[in-house]
């Protein structure tokens, strides 16, 4: 059998796929087996196929692959859907009493399971379950015990009542014993469970996790796909630490609000996707003029316009970039896994605090949605420093007063980098504009303090450059010839790929960047390497632009934009190809 388990359950919008996945996960991942999911949904709130993918093993999972073991099929559509998945041998799910099921053929070499998943449903106490008595009947086909579902399930519904959790787990044992009383076959799987402690969460839940951390105490949003979770995650928690979360009317409402709490001293953010961005970029330059300290999350999806909003993409890099009139200084991180959505968060907020300027904090719908399984001390609290900058107190405000007595918020310093006074702090009063201003903040058209004040502005990145480690991510094999550089969620499957690649394929050496301004300099790895791939989700090669640009010098590019996100045995073979193009060149 295969070293991993492959499960998924499909239908329309509205079926309850996204809570039926999330409770298989989260069974899987109490009997300590590692867990990595993907979503596939489509853009409304009814109709439309959906499908919620499961791998699992007890070794750890990083990315996902092509190829489905058992699929818990609620249309016909399911099985089309996830043909090229399926394999002989596989298990399909579905109910042959449903109207549009009863002339479902299964494909040769699989095996249909024919379960009347309403029926026995209503037996348990409603139909709603019909979903819960499918997955028992994916426990008998997979030989998992039930009674690591029937935590999940007390998980899930432990606050709608002991009846409704009775009722779940009965459902789920009426689908466990119609396959195994009415279905004489030797099924293939056999889901070994270990006593590991892990930890299933996602991207945007690990956002908001590290928002936490770090000490923010005001979000402001407007409700996104697929920004919407890291909102989701903070309401009811971040309260408990004296914080608020508020759902402003839209996006320009929410920045705002974001860019007053911090003002006031919070640390604050707000997280949208790209066409929230694009209404909040005339108060990002507000945010940098004023030397606020304010984190934006941008959780990238496909674009332009509407685009396909629960489609992945990485296109928005070169707005992050270079968005806003004007030259705004700015910071953009892009966590590369799920565990480094937590850890970039927190540093997130130090940058900004430190240099006081806004900072974009990128994930993308992949990283966003998908869940995976840590061990615990993966998010050490205890390993969380929180470094607020350069603030100022009443016992040494007064080396950073003007002649005429007032405080200067923005003095001119060598490292650029302002003292800087909370509301409340004794001779601190002040006043910052989004008019360029002199160093106590009042107005200006000086053609010197332009100049200065511009300068320092800028000068806060070129102080970081060098006090901070841009440092990337590196695997693989370092002496290897071919150098494959990514950014974001593209890491897993790249990892992946290359132990696949080293069974048969090239050595290859693999950068992952989780910082893209400032960056790292990449010139001496490029030059060491004969082949120097790319690999992004966008058409036009926007990191590979930075790349060419930064060591000035030609590469390869692997681009996908269809709105699916790389998987391992896809990426191995568009590296393998990649380097054929270029010995045949």
């Amino acid at each position: 059998m295969a070293a991993d388990f492959n499960w998924a359950v499909g239908g329309e919008a509205g079926d309850g796929i996204d809570s039926t996945g999330k409770i298989f996960a989260q069974a899987l991942s109490r009997a300590g087996r590692h867990v990595f999911t993907s979503k596939d949904f489509a853009s409304r709130i009814r109709g439309g196929y959906t499908a919620y993918k499961v791998r699992t093993s007890v070794d750890k999972v990083q990315s996902v692959v092509d190829r489905l073991d058992v699929l818990i099929a609620l249309t016909p559509r399911t099985i089309e859907e996830n043909l090229e998945e399926l394999h002989e041998g596989s298990v399909i799910i579905y109910d042959g009493e449903r109207t549009t099921m009863q002339d479902v053929e299964i494909p040769d070499g699989m095996i249909g399971i024919d379960v009347p998943l309403k029926r026995l449903a209503e037996e348990a106490g409603g139909a709603i379950m019909r979903n819960v008595v499918a997955l028992g009947a994916a426990c008998e086909v997979a030989d998992f015990p039930i009674e690591n579902l029937d935590s999940a399930l007390e998980k899930r519904f432990a606050d709608k009542g002991q009846k409704l959790v009775d009722n779940n787990k009965e459902a789920a044992r009426a689908g466990r014993s119609y396959v195994s009383e009415e279905f004489d076959h030797e099924f293939d799987y056999d889901l070994e469970t270990t006593d590991e402690d892990y930890v299933l969460l996602n991207g945007d839940e690990a956002i908001g996790m590290g928002a936490i951390a770090a000490g923010c105490r005001f979000y402001a949003g407007y409700p996104i796909t697929p920004a919407t979770d890291v909102m989701t995650y903070l309401t009811g928690r971040i309260e408990r630490y004296g914080g608020h979360v508020v759902q402003a009317e839209d996006e320009l409402s929410a920045i705002n609000m974001a860019l007053g709490a911090a003002r006031g001293g919070a640390r604050s953010m707000t997280a949208t996707s790209g066409p929230g961005i694009d209404l909040m970029t005339e108060t990002f330059g507000l945010i940098a003029t004023s030397e606020t300290p304010l984190v934006i999350c941008n959780v990238m999806r496909s674009g332009p316009s509407t685009g396909m909003p629960t489609k992945q993409e990485q296109g928005d890099l070169n707005q992050m970039l270079y968005g806003g009139h004007g030259e705004v200084p700015r910071f953009v991180l892009a966590p590369t896994t799920i565990a480094e959505c937590f850890w970039k968060t927190v540093e997130a907020f130090n940058l900004a605090e430190k240099y006081q300027l806004p900072v974009y904090l990128t994930a993308d719908l992949s990283m966003a949605v998908t869940e995976q399984t840590f061990t615990p001390d993966t998010f050490d609290m205890d390993a969380v420093e929180v470094d607020r900058g350069f603030v100022v107190d009443e016992a040494d405000i007064d080396d950073h007063m003007s002649e005429s007595g007032g405080f200067q918020p923005h003095e001119i310093t060598d490292d650029g980098i302002s003292p800087r006074a909370f509301p409340g702090t004794a001779d601190g009063a002040h006043m910052s504009t989004g008019l360029e201003h002199d160093e106590q903040g009042r107005r200006t058209e000086d053609t010197e303090m332009r100049i200065d004040q511009v300068d320092k502005r800028n000068r806060k990145v070129e102080t970081a450059r060098k006090r901070e480690d841009w440092s990337p991510r590196e695997f693989g094999d370092e002496d290897a010839d071919t150098l494959v550089i990514t950014w974001g969620s593209n890491e897993g499957a790249l990892a992946e790929a290359i132990d696949l690649l080293s069974e048969d394929g090239p050595d290859v050496r693999v950068l992952s960047v989780p910082y893209i301004f400032p960056r790292p300099d990449l010139s001496e790895d490029v030059a060491a390497a004969e082949n120097v791939i790319v690999v992004e989700c966008n058409e036009q090669g926007q990191f590979a632009d930075l790349v060419e640009h930064d060591v000035l010098e030609r590469v390869d590019r692997i681009n996908k934009y269809n709105g699916v996100r790389f998987k391992a045995d896809e990426l191995a073979d568009e590296i393998k190809a990649t380097l054929a193009a270029e010995v045949e060149a």
